[in-house]
C-alpha cells in the first residue's frame, strides 16, 4: 500500500499485480479476508471513533479525557489496520526477489494481535486511572 512500485513487485500466476485478471474463487477469497480483517478493524476504530464524540459531546467537561483516550485508541486501531491491509497484500501475492524468483510466504497476524493486545491493555489501564482520578 505504501511502497514504491508495488505492483511491479508483487505477481499471480506470472502477472504483475495490477494487470492480473482474477477467477471468482480469487475474487471472493480476497473480498473475505477484507472483510474479515479490514472491515473488522475499520469498524472498531468508527466505534470508537463515536463513542469518544458520545463522551466529548454529551458528558461534562471533566470526562474530556476520557473521550480523547478512546479517540486515540480508535486512532491506534485504523493505524494497525492499515499495517494488516499491507500485510494481506503481500500475503495473497508472490513478491519477485532479485533473482526473478517468486516467493511465497505465509505470515500468521501474531504481531497484529500483540499490537492490538499492547494497545487495549493500554488503554484500560489508562481508562481505570481516569476513572480512579474522577471518583477522588
Amino acid at each position: 500500500m505504501f511502497e514504491r512500485r508495488a505492483s511491479e513487485r508483487y505477481r499471480l500466476r506470472e502477472h504483475r499485480a495490477r494487470s492480473v485478471v482474477l477467477g471468482n474463487d480469487e475474487i471472493v477469497q480476497i473480498r473475505a479476508a477484507q472483510r474479515t480483517f479490514e472491515g473488522a478493524y475499520v469498524r472498531t476504530a468508527l466505534a470508537q471513533f463515536s463513542f469518544s464524540l458520545v463522551v466529548l459531546r454529551i458528558f461534562t467537561n471533566e470526562f474530556w479525557r476520557i473521550g480523547m483516550l478512546f479517540t486515540v485508541y480508535g486512532f491506534g486501531i485504523l493505524l494497525v489496520s492499515l499495517f494488516r491491509r499491507q500485510q494481506g497484500n503481500k500475503a495473497f501475492f508472490a513478491q519477485v526477489d532479485e533473482h526473478g524468483g517468486h516467493q511465497k510466504r505465509f505470515r500468521t497476524s501474531g504481531n497484529v494481535v500483540l499490537v492490538l493486545t499492547v494497545l487495549s491493555v493500554g488503554a484500560y489501564i489508562s481508562l481505570m486511572t481516569l476513572i480512579m482520578e474522577l471518583a477522588s
